[in-house]
């Protein structure tokens, strides 16, 4: 078994404001990579608890079916770890967001099956395990941010702070699938 290192919870100044409600839903102040291992195996167990054709519903009109939660929830950690690995390597060149709708309308996940996401979602995961586990020690608090459309600097992060922002984002959309697709 794996025993993941330590990752202090980043202080409010080392991430923007609007991410508050992701860092309210993680239950540790330290263990953060043992939580998201964890959340891997929690959510998988929920959706393969799920009846088929749940996870093609759809609770208003525009909403994402759980199938695309999944996927989307994939995306942003690629997306997230790949701008961790640019601060940690002190490239704090400005990226650009990106726009989720888009990114779910054009993922393909409702054609797929439940295994080839899952397999992609942990093929990710450990990525991200293996990417912040190996980082040094000083890279955790270098930061970067993105770009707005007046190129401006916005939502500057530290790299603690993406991978909280990681595992607070994959907590929230748990927390709508249980509200919004299960009423549980």
């Amino acid at each position: 078994m794996t025993v993941y290192r330590k990752i202090a919870r980043p202080l409010k100044n080392e991430y923007p404001a609007y991410s508050q409600h992701y860092f309210d839903l993680i239950k540790t102040d330290k263990d953060i990579l043992q939580e998201m291992h964890n959340n891997f195996f929690q959510l998988k167990e929920l959706i393969y608890s799920i009846p088929e054709e749940k996870l093609f519903y759809r609770y208003a009109e525009g909403k994402w079916t759980i199938k695309e939660i999944l996927v989307h929830n994939i995306d942003d950690e690629r997306i997230f770890a790949y701008r961790a690995l640019r601060y940690a390597r002190n490239d704090n060149t400005p990226l650009h967001g990106f726009e989720e709708n888009h990114y779910a309308k054009y993922s393909n996940a409702n054609a797929r099956s439940l295994d080839s996401i899952f397999e992609e979602y942990w093929s990710v995961r450990l990525s991200t395990l293996l990417l912040f586990q190996n980082l040094s020690e000083e890279s955790f608090m270098r930061s970067g941010g993105g770009i707005d459309t007046d190129g401006e600097i916005k939502n500057v992060r530290t790299v603690r702070a993406l991978a909280y922002h990681i595992a607070g984002h994959e907590l929230q959309h748990i927390k709508v699938i249980k509200e919004k697709y299960l009423d549980v």
